[in-house]
């Protein structure tokens, strides 16, 4: 019976709808926010405009920006019950911390059953808004500090590193994560956006989609590179041992972070941007090593480009927030906190033409086997 169906282990290569959200070549390493190539929106774009043009499909006028940043701006604060479920979380994975206390937040949500496309938008603005201060406020509170409140006079990416360390953040080091934030906002249907389409197809509310997105995207084999990279980079310690490191990690079956992408076969077009901003961040806080043992491994690994495998995104991020100060345990959330608008986005297409996500199983088991009472086992 196994001849009669294809498996599609992992839905590899399986398309479950269209879209308009964003187009990915893998071949040619392309990606585009909705028409938009992710070069010139990392360059030249903010966090706040690419939002806007994911969930609104258009660039906005200025006088549509400075709506939309101030709507982000308002919807930052968290109830202060959301805030007593954080401190109950305070040994908590982050991730685990941002998944609770995103859950709570519907509980406060007066839209929360409302999946129209107007109410969607505005609950994924509160959630994009939402969750730095919810990553800040469990990273103060596990420190056994107040969370400090969210400043107004920022920007998205300032304020959460303001949030998490105290003072206002250098305007080239909130760059950084702003960009970070750009490139990370939407990357199709991935396994995260998965989650949260599959949680949207059965008409849950958009908190359910994201709690489901940010379940999916903790666990290693999807969000958890930027951590495993840094901690491969700290084990290598110096460049001059990387090549070795490689050689050995592959000969023993091992794998490199960072490597490799379900999707492209050529370098993932966000590696660059975060490439020249691990060098100099690295060089302006006078630790120019992490870039180069990371050159290094890169270098070491170009004999396996003729088999597509390229450096992603994650691999320069890790060493950036690391040398930005930020706990290995926060990457991923940083992940979350710039891939929100996607989720909200994936969800709204969903909600706009559902069919219930079903797909089937092969069953490759025993038949009809005869029941027998427990007293008569042997």
């Amino acid at each position: 019976m196994a001849g009669e169906v294809e498996i599609k282990k992992g839905l590899r290569d399986v398309y479950i709808d269209r879209t308009r959200s964003s187009f990915i070549d893998g071949d040619t390493g392309k990606l585009l926010y909705r028409g938009y190539s992710i070069h010139d929106l990392a360059e030249r774009s903010t966090f706040e405009e690419t939002v806007y043009l994911l969930l609104h499909e258009k660039l906005p006028t200025q006088k549509e920006l400075d709506d939309f940043d101030a709507q982000l701006r308002a919807s930052r604060y968290l109830p202060d019950e959301v805030v007593q479920v954080i401190r109950l979380l305070h040994n908590a994975h982050p991730m685990d911390g941002l998944r609770t206390a995103g859950s709570a937040l519907s509980a406060f949500d007066p839209e929360v059953k409302d999946n129209s496309p107007e109410a969607t938008l505005r609950k994924g603005i509160r959630l994009t808004a939402q969750a730095p201060t919810i990553v800040a406020a469990h990273a103060s509170i596990r420190e056994r500090r107040d969370p400090i409140e969210p400043n107004a006079s920022l920007n998205h990416a300032a304020n959460f590193l303001y949030m998490l360390f105290g003072h206002e953040p250098h305007q080239d080091e909130a760059r950084i994560i702003e960009k970070d934030f750009i490139l990370h906002a939407e990357h199709g249907i991935n396994a995260s956006a998965f989650a949260a389409r599959i949680t949207a197809s059965t008409i849950a509310d958009l908190h359910a989609a994201i709690v489901s997105g940010i379940s999916a995207l903790k666990g290693p084999a999807h969000g958890g590179a930027a951590e495993a990279v840094m901690k491969m980079t700290i084990d290598i310690g110096s460049e001059d041992k990387a090549e070795e490191y490689v050689r050995q990690t592959l000969e023993s079956k091992g794998r490199i972070m960072g490597f490799g992408h379900r999707v492209y076969r050529a370098e993932d077009p966000r590696a660059r941007h975060l490439r020249n901003e691990c060098m100099a961040l690295g060089e302006k806080r006078g630790h120019p090593e992490w870039f180069r043992i990371l050159s290094r491994v890169e270098k070491a690994m170009q004999p396996h480009r003729s088999r597509g495998i390229y450096v992603n995104v994650d691999f320069w991020a890790g060493a950036i927030y690391y040398l930005l100060g930020i706990p290995a345990d926060l990457f991923i959330s940083i992940f979350a906190m710039g891939r929100i608008p996607g989720w909200t986005l994936q969800a709204m297409e969903q909600y706009s033409d559902n069919v219930l996500i079903r797909p089937l199983l092969y069953y490759d088991g025993p038949m009809d086997l005869e029941y027998v009472p427990i007293s008569q086992r042997g």
